[in-house]
């Protein structure tokens, strides 16, 4: 097998909620979205980054003796990074004795990921599960996607994809022809709108999603549903009508929106875009699902 690498920042084992049966989910750095309500961040930059939690640390100055970059300073025993000068050596994380410092993202061949899949094995063959590659996006990085779903597909791992769809349908058809299952984020149907909250517009997801369904991929809509943004009636019939147009598409996942990544921002250095905003009720949340079956699909609210 090629030893093409992938940069990753998480795998994680028995997930139920991101594809059929058991899976292990793979996550992969890189992302061109930039969703305000996004619960990774630390899968947005396509290089690795420095975490930093702050309850973590003990002030002992370590991480400062050895920045070569100058980007670390110790105050009244705080310490205080500048992420302009940061270099991403990582020296700090390897001195750093209470783990306060790590680094987001690392290095790996398709064989070293199979290594770690392949110990659930018995859990894929027993829920008809196996090995779900997200991100990020896993589109940017389409060549070492391709080779890890080839490789699992050789092993008979079943495998899936989780794509915002906003990639190029090279890259798009390069890696569906290796997948069993394409989970499809949509995120709302008006561009203008689609553009305030992710940075893009949508009409390249849009056609993408259209050029699966049409070439006959299972594919799966799945729409996070964010207070404000995507979730008016208006925005919902438009997302019921689209998803009906899309052949053999019947299914629908509302996954609702959570603060569940507000900590990772401050983490990474960052200010969380919406602090306060507050995830939909559970009334809410059950009139849309009525409302979507309504409309002729079968729906999950994933929580």
């Amino acid at each position: 097998m090629s030893a093409r690498q992938g940069l990753i920042f998480d795998i994680q084992r028995y997930s139920v909620h991101d594809g059929p049966g058991i899976r292990t989910l793979v996550f992969l750095k890189g992302c061109p979205l930039r969703c305000l309500w996004c619960s990774n961040p630390e899968g947005q930059e396509t290089k690795p980054e420095l975490a930093f939690r702050r309850t973590l640390c003990i002030g002992c100055g370590a991480c400062v003796d050895v920045c070569g970059s100058g980007a670390i300073l110790l105050k009244d025993h705080r310490v205080e990074i500048n992420r302009r000068k940061c270099t991403l050596c990582g020296e700090c994380t390897r001195v750093c004795p209470s783990e306060a410092l790590s680094m987001i993202g690392r290095w790996v061949t398709a064989d070293q990921i199979l290594d770690e899949v392949e110990r659930d094995r018995v859990f894929y063959e027993a829920s008809q599960g196996g090995i779900t590659v997200s991100g990020g996006e896993p589109l940017m990085q389409a060549c070492f996607t391709e080779a890890l779903l080839k490789a699992c597909k050789a092993r008979g791992i079943a495998t899936a994809i989780e794509t915002s769809g906003y990639a190029s349908w090279e890259s798009m058809e390069q890696v569906i022809q290796h997948t069993d299952s394409v989970l499809y984020d949509i995120k709302q149907l008006d561009a203008l709108r689609h553009h305030q909250f992710t940075g893009f517009s949508n009409q390249l997801i849009l056609e993408n999603a259209r050029r699966i369904a049409g070439s006959g991929f299972p594919l799966f809509i799945r729409y996070p549903v964010i207070p404000g943004f995507n979730d008016d009636p208006k925005d919902m019939d438009a997302l019921f009508h689209f998803t009906k147009t899309l052949p053999g598409v019947r299914h629908l996942d509302l996954l609702p929106y959570h603060r569940l990544g507000e900590s990772k921002y401050a983490m990474l250095g960052r200010d969380y875009p919406l602090g306060e905003l507050k995830p939909p009720t559970g009334q809410c949340l059950e009139s849309l699902a009525q409302a979507a079956k309504k409309r002729g699909l079968e729906v999950r609210v994933l929580l």
